[in-house]
């Protein structure tokens, strides 16, 4: 078998990338702009794992923004699959300068399909966020599949864009599509810029953590590891064939997401317990918060994000590892591996970390 990933030096991309490597024995075609937040250190990283994944792994340093050329499909052989992750994906950027950071996205998906129409793979997986239907009641179990589409900002109209465009290939030109929507993912090598990296550094650093919320109305994510999602990818593709134009009316679609919704400050409590656990510190490590009002911190940021995972975990899967032994393992990896929160130094002259 042979996959074609998009978007594989980004953080949930990379994941992807070693899960397959690691629970199958495919090839794997990986490309990158390695413009946005792709780097190439996280590849190095994986392929690092294994002598034989490099044999199995094939690097392009492609802009999806433009197409492929013929030649260079041509060159790509055979592909059985495809996972079309590559996009944009920062709320604030999209809020700050929208025109290109849409149209970014909106290129990216025409030509992963166009690709997609030259490769014919068997099944064609197109990554989304919960963020296209918009906020949840507090306590809600969550939007489930096809629920309207009601995005908030810039960035969630974008990917909503990118689910339409993938249905109308589905339905014209009868590419095997399926539309995946995840939630707030965590994992070693996580952008610093994200909410869990940038908890653990404010925390490292005695910093004041920024908690999105009013008092009685914390913002609340489902979170899960993204070597979790990865190996939901893999169930999906194992085992959950497309559903073709007209045997159906629309294309499948899988919510991925954490079974429970944790709130922002929940999840920042559980973080400083765990540094101050892995340092001998005989409790939670030292941390302060502020409360910062929604709208007036993000403009179209929404407090309750939420996705039914009950379809997914009827048609057979369950996360691999559950959420507070991988929110462990992803703090002990980042701690020993500072370099991703640019911080080592600062971390050693306060005395918190070994």
């Amino acid at each position: 078998m042979r996959l074609f990933l998009t978007g594989a030096g980004g953080f949930i991309g990379h994941h992807v990338l070693e899960h397959v490597l690691s629970a199958t024995d495919w090839d794997i075609i990986a490309t990158d702009s390695f413009r946005h937040k792709g780097r190439t250190d996280r590849i190095a990283q994986v392929l690092a794992g294994d002598p034989a994944w490099s044999a199995r792994t094939g690097v392009i340093t492609h802009d999806l923004a433009a197409p492929f050329t013929p030649a260079t499909a041509a060159r790509m052989g055979t592909v059985d699959y495809m996972i079309a992750m590559a996009s944009e994906s920062h709320v604030d950027r999209s809020i700050t300068d929208p025109v290109p950071f849409v149209r970014n996205n909106v290129d990216v998906i025409l030509n992963t399909l166009e690709l997609a129409r030259v490769l014919q793979p068997r099944h064609v997986i197109v990554i989304s966020t919960d963020e296209v239907y918009g906020p949840v009641e507090a306590g809600s179990p969550g939007h489930p599949e096809w629920a309207p589409v009601i995005p908030s900002n810039p960035y969630s109209a974008s990917k909503a864009a990118q689910e339409a465009i993938a249905v109308s290939y589905w339905r014209t030109y009868s590419l095997p599509v399926t539309i995946v929507n995840c939630m707030n993912l965590f994992g070693e090598r996580q952008d610093p810029e994200k909410f869990l990296p940038k908890t653990l550094r404010a925390i490292i650093r005695g910093e004041t953590v920024t908690i999105h919320g009013r008092p009685g109305n914390i913002g609340t994510r489902h979170y899960l590891h993204a070597r979790n999602m990865a190996d939901a990818l893999l169930h999906i593709l194992r085992e959950l064939p497309p559903r073709p134009f007209p045997d159906a009316d629309r294309p499948d679609r899988w919510n991925i997401a954490g079974p429970e919704p944790v709130s922002n400050l929940a999840l920042a409590g559980e973080v400083a317990r765990i540094v101050g656990a892995l340092n001998d510190l005989g409790g939670e490590a030292p941390w302060k918060y502020e409360l910062v009002d929604f709208h007036s911190a993000r403009p179209g940021h929404d407090p309750h994000y939420g996705l039914d995972p009950s379809k997914l975990a009827a048609a057979g899967w369950k996360p691999p590892v559950d959420f507070r032994e991988s929110l462990e393992r992803t703090i002990a990896w980042t701690l020993r591996h500072q370099e991703w929160l640019s911080l080592k130094q600062r971390c050693r002259s306060r005395g918190i970390l070994r």
